[in-house]
């Protein structure tokens, strides 16, 4: 039952039934038109069992357990030995027993000891009762006298202190694990609760994490909603942007020519109005400087300038006057220059074809690329959102094959139903602690009860030692020292060997459990035993994956089971179940990416009707090359351009032309010539000098050199030019119309990649999701450290300490009732004492008499006849047994 319950929660990774898609999906809203998708996160349960214990001050115990256990059985883990046991189900002890007995070797060695105390121990105390008995094993009341009999006295006392001491030690430890096990009960319930806890949480959140992954697909689904919605921007827009790169450059070739036509008319326009504004200032002054030369010429005819005989300076003079003439010429002659009307009137006519327009057509056919692929995709993307709603259904049926809920109901019920009987077993888990505390107190009480008669034995004694007093004379505190010295060697024959027992037993068991338990765990090498191939089944290489899925070569262990869950992997991950049912192939076949990628295969886009130059502007620039720009006389334009506005500078000619007239005599001839150079001067000043200077005929000239360099620069090898641009506009038409389909099937194949490439997304993010995040197993991995912490931290932790600190009283009992009996000589009060015929030997001898116990040879000045008349070698009747009471009476 639990296995079905377990893969159809499995199932439920990949379904959920509740999932409604309408009420589910989000409203559709503005995606980007294409790039990763943001599926945001998974929503996760929050497991609070925190799987670590920290034991505190008494681990400082636990590690001296470790310690001494590391002594007693130092070998490794007997990895092969526990396998071939496990196999043969323990029928390998008997051929492996040699290896068995060498691991066991130290523990097999205490255990005899242990046992040989529980036996001997007893035995020992029995004979030695009954040699007492016979006043012998010191159960005879007579002490002998010696010189270091305080200092026996107190080096008894110490050792049996010391040793007190030490079991004292003892049972404190074995008390304070017995108090940490009780104390432990606590945490161990809260751990077991919060283990629970988190697996109703995980069992509670793993529906809503299902049923978030699902939800997710309507986020795939409205990106290529958005995306098909948008095919024109995006399929055309990249066709557009491919084929403009051959396109634009040859459509703005034309659009150059057509602004070169423009520019053209404005040059022409500009020579036309400048040349004329030239021309007829270079009229007036050519017509004015001829007047003027006539005049200078009439006026050297006159008889005054020929006569050399009667004044030969001014003939000469006349002379150099006469050949300078020749220099008042117009220097720029603008009226030489032809017009440019005709080529004008040309290109007028070329412009009235407006061929801004036709390019400006070409150019807007161009960029409805965009839509015409939308039009002639509008098919294809109405069957494409059909598919998106089969896909949505199918997704959304998935719940209603599997009955997840349900089963994680059942899962929640179950959990529910473990918790309360767990709860309800508290009350006798106390009940049987309180017996087990009970116990582990009475085992302690014994050893305590032994140390409270060595502790008031030796503060009895020490209290009430008198060292005036003889062993005969020994006061009542004293004596019950000695007493309870002896009470408690009894009470430590009996107890002793129930101590021993009690800690053989529990050294075997819990020792055991820690090595072969506890410390492989630690260490993996317990999950190396569960992991071996064919321990279980011997058809099984794993026997997880051959149990849960009857492939025991799937490569799933308990290790990697464990160590997944301890990184809280999800469930769908740590039990491999993409090799039972793979979710990539699953929502492959459901999302229909293949048929979604037919779809577009079929594809055919037609470019043919982007026409980007129609026959008349083809006609239009054809005219422009024949209008005879070309024609035009450019460099008599730049000569007389550069030219100044006259041959010789006026100014300097009118004064020099007067310095030689002041050179001639006075008379007619003189003032005639003075009244040329007044002329000349007055054409400078109206004439020349605004030539030069006047805002309207400079920017004339400048205007005109401008706009010839221009027109000389456009008509430079026009025809060729306008022949590589109707050469590249073809091509371009060309490539739209007959080559397009390379470009319009790489584009068609890049936006199908990315229509499809969002269900891959999708896809990847549930996959994904399921491996790390979904159902994350962390709770079964708590589990187990769990079942870890309470077995081996707190019980077997505790157990060990416990036989730790009550095998050191056990063993340090016996030291204990040596010292003991031997002290209890020094404390008791005696029946008998020795008596000394030699007076220097009596160690008290200023003492009074009687009062140490020694008589001298007079007493009361009466002879003494016993030490007189005995013999020197009797030494029976030298050291007679006299019963000496004390003489205090308020004793």
């Amino acid at each position: 039952m639990w296995k079905t319950g377990l893969l159809l929660l499995f199932w439920g990774l990949l379904t959920s039934s509740e999932f409604q898609q309408e009420a589910t999906e989000p409203e559709p809203r503005n995606q980007p038109p294409s790039g990763k998708l943001d599926f945001g996160y998974v929503p996760q349960g929050v497991y609070k069992t925190l799987a670590y214990y920290e034991p505190g001050v008494i681990g400082i115990l636990f590690h001296m357990v470790h310690a001494f256990l590391y002594v007693v059985q130092p070998n490794p883990f007997p990895e092969d030995l526990v396998v071939k046991v496990a196999k043969d189900k323990f029928g390998a002890i008997q051929s492996e027993y040699q290896k068995a007995i060498y691991y066991e070797t130290g523990f097999m060695v205490c255990a005899v000891l242990g046992l040989l105390f529980m036996v001997l121990l007893p035995l020992v105390g029995l004979f030695f009762c009954l040699c007492r008995c016979c006043e012998n094993c010191g159960g005879e009341m007579h002490q002998r006298q010696r010189k270091n009999a305080d200092c026996q006295r107190g080096l008894l006392t110490t050792l049996l202190f010391a040793t007190s001491l030490i079991i004292t030690a003892g049972v404190l430890c074995a008390y304070a694990a017995n108090q940490n096990l009780s104390s432990q009960l606590e945490g161990m319930k809260r751990l077991v609760s919060s283990n629970l806890k988190d697996l109703q949480t995980f069992a509670n959140e793993t529906p809503t994490q299902i049923d978030y992954l699902i939800a997710q697909y309507a986020t795939a689904k409205y990106t290529v909603i958005s995306d098909l919605d948008n095919v024109g921007p995006l399929l055309g827009g990249n066709i557009h942007v491919e084929l403009g790169t051959e396109v634009r450059p040859a459509l703005d070739g034309v659009l150059r020519m057509a602004g070169a036509m423009r520019e053209t008319k404005e040059a022409l326009e500009n020579v036309s109005v400048s040349l004329e504004v030239l021309q007829e200032a270079t009229g007036k002054l050519h017509f004015n400087l001829s007047l003027v030369r006539s005049s200078l010429n009439r006026t050297l005819n006159d008889p005054g300038c020929s006569d050399e005989d009667s004044d030969a300076t001014t003939a000469q003079l006349c002379r150099s006057i006469r050949s300078s003439l020749a220099q008042l010429q117009v220097s720029a002659n603008f009226t030489r220059l032809p017009d440019v009307n005709n080529q004008l009137e040309s290109v007028n006519q070329v412009l009235k074809t407006g061929l801004s327009d036709i390019i400006q057509k070409g150019f807007s056919s161009f960029n409805d690329t965009p839509g015409m692929v939308s039009d002639q995709m509008r098919n294809v993307v109405e069957g494409a959102r059909g598919m998106l709603d089969v896909i949505s259904t199918n997704i959304s049926s998935f719940s209603k094959v599997f009955p997840v809920h349900s089963s994680l109901a059942n899962f929640t019920n179950f959990i529910s139903h473990t918790q309360s009987k767990i709860e309800d077993s508290y009350p006798e888990i106390d009940q049987i602690d309180f017996y087990r505390w009970i116990c582990c107190i009475g085992l302690c009480c014994m050893v305590v009860l032994i140390l409270a008669f060595n502790f008031l034995a030796i503060l009895c004694g020490t209290m009430g030692y008198d060292k005036h007093a003889s062993p005969t004379t020994r006061g009542c505190v004293s004596n019950t020292g000695g007493t309870l010295l002896m009470a408690g060697v009894g009470f430590s024959f009996l107890f002793s060997w129930i101590l021993m027992g009690v800690v053989t037993a529990t050294f075997l068991v819990g020792g055991n459990v820690e090595k072969l338990v506890c410390e492989p765990f630690h260490t993996k090498e317990l999950f190396k035993v569960l992991d071996t191939p064919h321990l279980v089944n011997p058809e099984w290489r794993n026997f997880i994956p051959g149990y849960m899925y009857n492939d025991s070569d799937l490569d799933l262990t308990v290790e990697s089971f464990y160590s997944n869950c301890k990184n809280n992997r999800s469930l769908y991950s740590a039990m491999r179940l993409d090799k039972v049912f793979n979710v990539t192939t699953l929502l492959n076949s459901s999302l229909y990416t293949k048929e979604v990628a037919k779809m577009f295969d079929s594809v055919k886009i037609d470019l043919r009707g982007i026409v980007l130059l129609e026959s008349e502007g083809k006609q239009s620039l054809i005219d422009f090359s024949e209008t005879g720009v070309a024609e035009i006389n450019y460099a008599a334009y730049l000569e007389e351009v550069n030219k100044g506005v006259t041959q010789v500078d006026l100014l300097s000619y009118t004064n020099e032309l007067e310095a030689q007239t002041d050179l001639m005599p006075k008379g007619p001839l003189q003032t005639s010539l003075k009244g040329h150079a007044n002329s000349l001067r007055q054409i400078h000043s109206q004439l020349v000098i605004p030539m030069e200077q006047a805002m309207k005929y400079v920017r004339a000239r400048s205007t005109l050199n401008q706009s010839i360099r221009l027109l000389e620069r456009t008509a430079s090898d026009l025809p060729n030019k306008i022949t590589d641009v109707l050469k590249t506009i073809e091509a371009a038409q060309y490539l739209i119309s007959q080559n397009a389909t390379h470009v319009v099937i790489q584009e068609t194949e890049k936006y199908k990649q990315t229509i499809v490439g969002y269900f891959r997304q999708y896809i990847e993010w549930v996959r994904t999701s399921l491996t790390m995040e979904v159902a994350a197993c962390k709770p079964f991995s708590n589990i187990v450290d769990t079942v870890e912490i309470v077995a081996c931290s707190f019980l077997v932790d505790s157990l060990n300490t416990f036989w730790f600190g009550l095998g050191c009283c056990a063993l340090f009992l016996l030291p204990s009732i040596i010292l003991s009996v031997k002290l209890a000589k020094f404390y008791r009060r005696m029946d008998t004492e020795d008596v000394y015929d030699d007076i220097e030997t009596i160690p008290m001898k200023t003492m009074e008499i009687g009062n140490n116990g020694y008589h001298n040879e007079c007493l009361q000045g009466i002879q003494n006849p016993v030490m007189t008349s005995i013999p020197a070698y009797d030494t029976m009747t030298r050291f007679p047994r006299a019963s000496a009471p004390p003489r205090h009476i308020d004793w």
